[in-house]
């Protein structure tokens, strides 16, 4: 019996299948301008019939309103997910395309606090994005270059729009691109670590969503915090394989 959980977020869509309780199958795609479409297509192509979908991100209202699937919060779903994979770790960071959170796990992975940043862009993989651009990196190599960087150039505003006003001024002066990277990437992880702090912190750290493929902000955030990072394989599919988990648990 196949279970699915699918994860439709606001820049990509992960999906994961799990059968008598074992990962089968995985994947992701962009979630571009029609995500129900998408979605679709996805489960598609995974050549699969699962016997219950549950869905979770920003998109999964409009999928349960146009499908067959039970929801939950992504909240939950990536507790879950990370509980399964890490049942030591009790304090998550998921920094994903447009929000940050934090959730502190009990046990059995029971979510028993979280803090959420979703009203703007600071600090999330949109930010890194557009400053990437702007600096004229990749994103794929960003994090690689602010990691090697041998200075920093602090980055006072974490608003996109003063962030990149503030960038396109320290360019003005002079100062080196891979500098400003390296600064940036302070600028997220000083965030990120003050959230984690209200939240509490007592072990290793685990960190999902695909900005947790940054080698530069798991390095400054095992430094600032004093603590071990631990990285899934997939950081990105984390919670869409908490989805899954959760809907194998309803059989």
């Amino acid at each position: 019996m196949i279970s699915a959980g699918i994860d439709i977020g606001s820049r990509t869509i992960k999906l994961v299948l799990i059968e008598d309780g074992t990962v089968t199958d995985s994947a992701t795609t962009d979630t571009g301008f029609q995500p129900m479409t998408r979605a679709r297509e996805i489960l598609d192509t995974s050549g699969m019939t699962p016997h219950r979908i549950m869905a979770t991100g920003y998109g999964r209202t409009l999928f349960e309103q146009q499908m067959q699937a039970d929801t939950v919060t992504e909240i939950k779903a990536c507790a879950a997910g990370t509980f399964h994979l890490y049942p030591e770790v009790s304090t998550i960071l998921d920094i994903g395309g447009q929000d940050v959170k934090v959730i502190r796990v009990g046990k059995k992975g029971r979510v028993v606090k979280f803090e959420m940043n979703d009203r703007c862009a600071a600090g999330t993989g949109k930010f890194l994005e557009i400053m990437s651009d702007n600096l004229g990196f990749q994103l794929s190599t960003f994090g690689d270059a602010a990691l090697a960087a041998e200075k920093t150039i602090e980055v006072s505003s974490m608003c996109t729009v003063f962030a990149e006003s503030e960038v396109t001024s320290l360019l003005a002066k002079g100062e080196e691109p891979v500098h400003i990277a390296r600064g940036l990437h302070d600028s997220v992880v000083r965030r990120a670590a003050s959230m984690i702090r209200r939240v509490g912190l007592d072990g290793p750290l685990c960190f999902v969503g695909g900005v947790a493929k940054n080698p530069c902000i798991r390095a400054l955030l095992a430094e600032t915090l004093g603590t071990e990072v631990v990285v899934p394989e997939s950081p990105q599919t984390v919670v869409a394989l908490g989805a899954a988990l959760l809907a194998d648990a309803m059989r």
